[in-house]
């Protein structure tokens, strides 16, 4: 089982944001969940990824229950990418040991290369503090890559396309679709369009999930 949730309750501040939500995707499965802005679908993610800790019932990730143990299981990309005051490779490697090949192929199938080679300092070109020295897709891309090199088996995307424009969201798809083969994939949007290449989806509508 790639991710199993059961039971899942969980609020701000006594407001209720999910009720009694059961979950369970196969290793392999593309999930799309559909949801209004503000209905709980980052939320949810940040819950199965580990970002935040389980208040009532249970999520597995790759058998993993603990909050840890769910985060070394997943890789995530959000709306806007996560860049931190560093370099691209330290951005890519996030402080861990990874070899040049893994680091290269990462932005190779990120659509990075051509663009790196351009930089005058290459992969070790500073990308300013919120990743504010590189544009919006190629911090996106970036992102990509370092999910790519982490190889986790969850996937797990957060409408990563949603803040660029048609041209730069065609090579972040790419992307994407390198990042995503053979991996358990949750995607969440607020436009089903974006959702029709997944195996399911479902709806996040009133803190329950349903069949769309």
């Amino acid at each position: 089982m790639g991710v199993k949730i059961e039971n899942l309750y969980f609020s701000y501040n006594d407001k209720s944001v999910f009720n009694n939500i059961d979950l369970e995707i196969n290793t392999g499965e593309s999930i799309g969940i559909a949801g209004v802005s503000g209905g709980g679908k980052s939320t949810l993610l940040k819950l199965i990824s580990g970002l935040y800790d389980v208040q009532h019932g249970k999520i597995l990730v790759m058998d993993a229950q603990s909050s840890t143990g769910r985060r070394k299981n997943v890789s995530m990309v959000m709306q806007s990418s996560s860049l931190f005051p560093a370099s691209i490779r330290d951005n890519i490697s996030c402080g861990h040991l990874m070899s040049d090949d893994v680091i290269y192929n990462a932005c190779e199938a990120a659509q990075l290369i051509q663009w790196i080679d351009s930089l005058q300092d290459g992969i070790n070109t500073f990308v300013g503090e919120r990743g504010g020295q590189v544009s919006g897709g190629q911090g996106q891309r970036i992102a990509i890559a370092r999910a790519i090199a982490k190889n986790a088996p969850v996937v797990l995307l957060d409408e990563p396309t949603s803040a660029l424009d048609v041209e730069t969201s065609t090579a972040v798809i790419k992307a994407l679709e390198e990042l995503t083969k053979g991996k358990t994939v949750i995607h969440v949007s607020h436009k089903p369009e974006t959702l029709r290449g997944c195996d399911r989806i479902l709806l996040l509508e009133g803190g329950c999930l349903c069949v769309s």
